[in-house]
């Protein structure tokens, strides 16, 4: 809703964050569900197959390293021309079968009597020293072990052999590059499972989804149809195809259908019911003005050509009065008829400020015990309407004023143009106010608060019925805001320039 400033008011919807899982769309969060449940079943499956390709891997390497330790300590005593380690006894490294990368070291007490490994080209390389206190610390339980040397991971058994022990030991490099590529594998994979489960899961969720959207902009189209009051034509329904009952969202669809064939069937029966009674009313107004008519001729005649004591002259006096007062509401009810069967207004160019001074003036002569004020533009304001109707409006708000507001109130009546170009008409007072359980109801027929701000005067309760009633067939707005000693209602009306849109709206010609 815009204010007169031309500025809109919040709707008051949540905006969607993405720090708020709950203002999240469905479709994307059963698509963010389905593919957390997918890492988490990729992650297990990674972690269990990890678990047992290192199982297979170390069996795998146990068995190469028993075999290779068991050749190291079959090796015998060397033949006289092979070469020893000062203690006389065979170094393990020499034994036959052992592969590219195999570690062997001899262990007297706590030195190293021998030690190397066989590199990629068969060479002995020898261990570093701090290689060698790695090996010291092993423990003697013919277990392996893995340990960390200047040549990489190696997985590593000592076995005691009657005062010596020898130590064999065989590289993890391959086991680690296996494992590594296994972990590498299973990253890809996955990352492409949840690429094609995100596409191929958005595409389904949204196809799935589709007819609960439909439901949506069946039930927002509905939102914003007027059915609070006129002729409704609630022809929105859900399609077919997502208004099958054997499915639950079909079967959501297929109530909403039935639901809104009662609603349309209830409004057009509030509508034939309201016809009547518009009709009845005015029938019945048009027949009461020419008795009423008749009963106010009769009393003028009666006032002229008869004599009354004084009890009768005053009886007489409200007589006529009160058929003065019968008259006024009947018109009133004939004129809300008329604007409620959607007659076009007769248009025509119309000086809002020249209107708005000559009626401020009658109200003068009527209350002058009001302070009534004037705030005009320079240049006149010129709006297209009925200037009859305007007029009747303009009375009816500065009536309004002067009958709900006590002596001594000052009542300003302005005329300005809005920022989207509009006559802006504001009749404000420094009265009592109108309580705010009132101001929602305050242009209803028939509606009143004489209590609730001070003055004299009754009313019928048609007054600003009939404000809002002509200002909405001019194409205008009307709005009221109240607070203890502030009271404005603020008239919106098309200028000429966008007045001849609304004129041709209506089917009407420009009268000069």
């Amino acid at each position: 809703m815009s204010t007169l400033s031309g500025v809109a008011r919040s709707s008051g919807i949540p905006q969607r964050s993405w720090l708020n899982p709950s203002t999240w769309h469905l479709r994307t969060r059963l698509v963010l569900v389905a593919m957390a449940l997918l890492v988490a079943i990729c992650g297990a499956v990674g972690i269990v197959s990890y678990a047992s390709m290192d199982m297979v891997f170390n069996k795998q390497l146990d068995r190469q390293l028993e075999q290779a330790s068991s050749r190291a300590n079959d090796f015998g005593r060397p033949p006289s021309n092979f070469p020893t380690n000062p203690s006389g006894r065979p170094d393990p490294l020499e034994a036959r079968g052992q592969a590219a990368g195999t570690l062997n070291a001899r262990i007297d007490g706590s030195t190293v009597r021998s030690s190397g490994l066989i590199d990629a080209q068969g060479n002995r390389v020898s261990l570093s020293a701090a290689d060698e206190q790695v090996l010291l610390s092993l423990p003697k339980d013919s277990l392996p072990v893995d340990r960390s040397l200047s040549n990489g991971d190696y997985r590593l058994v000592a076995v005691d052999t009657n005062g010596d022990v020898i130590v064999t030991g065989l590289p993890l490099a391959d086991k680690q590059s296996a494992e590594a590529s296994l972990v590498w594998t299973m990253v890809l994979v996955s990352l492409g499972g949840l690429v094609l489960i995100g596409l191929a899961g958005t595409v389904i969720i949204r196809r799935t989804m589709r007819p609960l959207e439909q439901l949506s902009e069946v039930a927002t189209k509905v939102s914003r149809l007027p059915l609070d009051a006129g002729e409704v034509a609630l022809a929105v329904r859900v399609p077919a195809s997502a208004a099958h009952p054997g499915t639950e969202v079909g079967s959501v669809g297929h109530a909403l259908n039935l639901m809104l064939n009662n609603v349309s069937n209830a409004l057009e029966a509030r509508q034939e019911s309201e016809t009547k009674v518009r009709q009845f009313v005015a029938d019945a107004s048009h027949e009461l003005r020419t008795p009423l008519t008749a009963i106010r001729g009769y009393t003028e005649l009666l006032r002229m050509t008869e004599t009354f004591t004084d009890d009768g002259r005053k009886s007489l006096a409200r007589v006529q009065s009160q058929s003065e007062r019968m008259t006024t509401l009947v018109e009133d009810l004939l004129l809300l008829a008329r604007l409620d069967e959607g007659q076009p207004v007769k248009v025509e160019d119309v000086d809002l400020t020249q209107l708005v001074i000559e009626t401020v003036s009658d109200e003068k002569v009527m209350a002058p015990d009001h302070i009534w004020q004037l705030q005009l533009p320079d240049e006149p304001v010129t709006v297209r309407g009925d200037a009859t109707q305007l007029h009747q409006v303009l009375a009816n708000l500065l009536s309004n004023a002067r009958k709900h507001t006590d002596r001594g109130t000052t009542v300003v009546t302005g005329v300005m143009l809005s920022a989207d170009g509009s006559a802006v008409v504001t009749v404000t007072d420094n009265g009592p106010g109108i309580p705010d359980d009132f101001q929602g109801r305050i242009f209803s027929r028939f509606a009143r608060a004489d209590a609730a701000r001070s003055g004299s005067e009754g009313t019928s309760g048609l007054g600003l019925s009939i404000v809002d009633s002509i200002v909405a067939a001019h194409g205008g707005t009307v709005e009221v805001t109240s607070r203890p000693g502030r009271t404005e209602f603020a008239l919106r009306l098309p200028t000429v320039s966008t007045g001849e849109v609304q004129s041709s709206l209506q089917g009407d010609s420009p009268t000069s």
